[in-house]
């Protein structure tokens, strides 16, 4: 499945110029906005009273063009504005509407709220005025319909910069912007329709993680060609057992865990307590690995740092979670050294730890630290972003809340570890593990606990082959 484009502000406004140029009108891109949005909320209200606010920019616009549509299919349509388009295809829009136009402040609520008074590009708070006159508009509805984006969040840090309703839908015109899917303005969006106006295929670093394409094994295929997984037990053996057995969950053909005592079954146990430097030292020799995974559970005491540093100088591609990043803490531009791009998978209290102070949005920040470590970062939590050193960068779609939970950063470790002892690249790798990880909580359903989600991927594989 090919990964849907996601555009910060500065972005969508080159594409949508460069479609211009190319000869497509403006009022043409605002009349396949507005036609998209008038249909998708029709489908989603059944065709309720509508009060559709708009603004005075383009997103207004869309508004006054929906407004017309949505009437021409027999629905009950108010308009509510706030100022008056200058010109250009939003006042020509405007002057399309035939019917009333009324002020924010003397609205009445209708069943169902379509708010178009600003979309892309908002940088600052919305008027005190406004904001309450949105706030007891959207109370009164049944259903709230945002386009674009809800009024008064940041397009692409996602933050709130007004008090902002939650809304059931948003209707995307053209291209996914951050904020659909950067906290906390991606919890105010709703369910997203992304809406065709014609920008054709757009280029960009910046993509939502969609469904990996993993095939099944080959008759041919033997343990060690699906992949060999080595797994660095530590001070607590449930952790790295927890990532082990992900690994061979999620495809891996033969794992090795070294530690943790009391596994079982296939697991290939080769000691049964933490190992010391020469016993990993010895193991990772072994040229089968395709993926070394250490962290889960690893401790932050002298021996666990000389295990790091065997598992550093292995010359084996890594995934580096938990411990081991807090042990690295100040210091991650050595690993841009390493012969292979390593997987790092931190949450922000380990993230801190490792890089310090980072500033922008939390895109920003995962590709400043991919730049500064060479490394592939997955900064976990309700966004997960996951950045290569090469300016690549992926957002997850949302993942059940129910992931936090203990655990269940360890198996994303292992079945990271998984895809890339199959031979993934480390960005795809990381990718398809954030995507099964949270699709696997979403199987797995409430209470999950970290155990659920390893249950989960076998059936995950066979709908990715």
């Amino acid at each position: 499945m090919n990964p849907r484009p996601i555009l910060g502000a500065a972005e969508m406004r080159a594409a949508e110029e460069a479609v211009i140029a190319a000869g497509t009108l403006v009022e043409t891109l605002m009349e396949r906005a507005g036609v998209g949005v008038a249909e998708a909320a029709r489908l989603f209200s059944g065709g309720m009273p509508a009060l559709i606010l708009c603004g005075p920019g383009n997103n207004g616009g869309d508004g006054y063009v929906a407004a017309r549509h949505l009437k021409a299919m027999g629905a009950s349509v108010r308009v509510a504005a706030l100022g008056c388009p200058s010109g250009g295809a939003a006042g020509a829009a405007r002057s399309a509407w035939d019917g009333p136009i009324e002020t924010l402040e003397e609205a009445r609520p209708a069943p169902l709220l379509i708010d178009c008074l600003f979309g892309t590009g908002l940088t600052r708070p919305l008027a005190a005025d406004v904001a309450g006159a949105l706030a007891r508009l959207a109370a009164g509805a049944r259903l709230r319909v945002a386009v674009d984006l809800p009024s008064g969040v940041a397009t692409d840090h996602g933050a709130i910069l007004s008090p902002v309703p939650t809304f059931d839908m948003t209707i995307v015109p053209g291209a996914l912007k951050p904020a659909h899917r950067l906290q906390p303005a991606a919890a105010r969006c709703g369910r997203l329709v992304l809406v065709d106006i014609g920008l054709g295929p757009i280029p960009s670093l910046l993509t939502e993680i969609s469904r990996p394409v993993l095939p099944a094994p080959r008759p041919d295929d033997h343990k060690y060609s699906r992949g060999m997984v080595a797994v660095v037990g530590g001070s607590m053996a449930g952790a790295a057992l927890l990532a082990a057995t992900a690994a061979q969950r999620a495809g891996a053909g033969y794992v090795m865990l070294a530690g943790g005592a009391g596994a079982g079954g296939p697991l290939a146990l080769v000691h049964g307590a933490a190992p010391d430097a020469g016993a990993l030292g010895r193991l990772v020799e072994d040229r089968r690995i395709g993926a070394l995974v250490i962290g889960p559970g690893l401790g932050r005491d002298a021996q666990a740092r000389a295990c790091l540093e065997v598992a550093l100088a292995a010359g084996r591609p890594l995934i580096l979670d938990a411990d081991a990043l807090v042990l690295l803490a100040g210091d991650p531009g050595r690993l841009a050294a390493l012969p292979t791009r390593p997987i790092l998978t931190p949450h922000e209290g380990e993230f801190g730890q490792l890089f310090g102070e980072i500033a922008g949005s939390k895109i920003d920040r995962a590709r400043v630290a991919a730049a500064r470590s060479g490394a592939v970062v997955v900064l976990k939590g309700a966004d997960t972003i996951v950045a290569d050193a090469d300016g690549r960068a992926a957002i997850g779609p949302p993942a059940p809340a129910w992931l936090a939970s203990a655990g269940t950063g360890d198996v994303l470790a292992g079945i990271a570890g998984a895809m890339l002892a199959r031979g993934l690249d480390s960005f795809d790798a990381a990718c398809a593990a954030v995507w099964l990880h949270g699709e696997a909580a979403g199987r797995a359903g409430p209470g999950l606990i970290a155990d659920d989600l390893a249950a989960q991927l076998p059936g995950l594989l066979g709908e990715c082959a």
